[in-house]
């Protein structure tokens, strides 16, 4: 159990945003619902508001209660660590591993494989859980960050939405696009015929915007091996943009049509290659490269022995 005491020099702001300025370790959300479990004391009594207007020389105390354990079991799953830390650790995740538990996938996934990794964890929003910052589909490789700790998650989260982080993924496609590079700036949404997929959807429909910028590493014939960095991060983002400029991910079994490549594939051949983000104690840049996976590297061999 944490404890807090604050004495106010300044006046007038809300206590949830003095708060959660005063202690960024902790998240505006975090601290409204310490105040709504009656965790937060001004002047020795329970804060009563997340509204209150605090003034000049009144005493905060918090009581941040222990995390609670999440109820979901932790498994012996091994992982592939790039990089790990007591703030974050970054993971190359391999295919068929999926990230978060949900309906369909109770068990099996990337957080029961990280709850027993770090037993320790000290909670994030409360709950003792690592903080998936963002993800990756089941059947898409490589480099993925999860947090450690809610002020190394909130850190993270606004270096995505700053669109600081660098996120690159390798990418073969069918086709050869007619350019060197180009960038994609089309919004997706959830997809209104078929609620399992996403689309590209207007803005005023509901579709959140979403910029991918791609490069041309290396020509393959009927194929090509691309280099994607994100802008932003939406579900499905690489995959929809590349269909909709007529260069489909080579095995992807939502947005390309069936074409037999001649080589087994479990999934879209799509990876998360390099990975760059600021630390979120030290602020120095923090890199990952993930290896390609194996049916990646066969893929480009066969594809390559053809082309030659």
């Amino acid at each position: 159990m944490n404890l807090y005491n604050l004495y106010v020099e300044d006046s007038g702001e809300r206590i949830d945003r003095y708060l959660a300025d005063e202690l960024p370790e902790l998240s505006r959300s975090r601290i409204q619902t310490l105040i709504e479990k009656g965790c937060i004391q001004l002047n020795h009594k329970p804060c009563a508001s997340k509204k209150i207007a605090i003034k000049e020389g009144d005493q905060i105390t918090i009581t941040i209660p222990e995390a609670e354990p999440l109820q979901l079991e932790a498994e012996n799953i091994p992982l592939s660590v790039l990089y790990e830390d007591e703030q974050l650790i970054i993971l190359n995740k391999p295919a068929g591993l999926v990230v978060h538990p949900a309906p369909g996938h109770p068990n099996g996934t990337l957080v029961n494989a990280l709850l027993a990794h770090c037993p320790s964890l000290p909670g994030i929003g409360g709950v003792q859980r690592p903080g998936i910052v963002h993800r990756l589909d089941k059947d898409t490789t490589g480099a993925i960050v999860v947090a450690k700790t809610e002020q190394a998650h909130q850190h993270l989260q606004a270096q995505l939405k700053a669109k600081t982080a660098r996120r690159e993924y390798f990418g073969i496609v069918y086709g050869v696009p007619k350019t060197e590079s180009g960038t994609i700036n089309l919004p997706i949404g959830r997809n209104p015929s078929d609620r399992k997929k996403m689309a590209v959807v207007p803005i005023e429909k509901g579709g959140r915007e979403a910029i991918t910028h791609w490069q041309i590493h290396e020509r393959l014939g009927n194929y090509t091996l691309i280099l994607f960095q994100l802008e932003t991060g939406r579900t499905h983002q690489i995959r929809i943009h590349s269909s909709q400029i007529g260069h489909p991910i080579v095995g992807d079994p939502l947005y390309s049509a069936a074409r037999s490549i001649g080589v087994n594939l479990s999934g879209q051949v799509l990876h998360a290659w390099k990975l760059k983000l600021q630390h979120p104690l030290t602020e120095e840049w923090v890199e990952a490269i993930a290896p390609l996976p194996e049916q990646f590297v066969k893929l480009l061999e066969v594809l390559r022995r053809r082309n030659s």
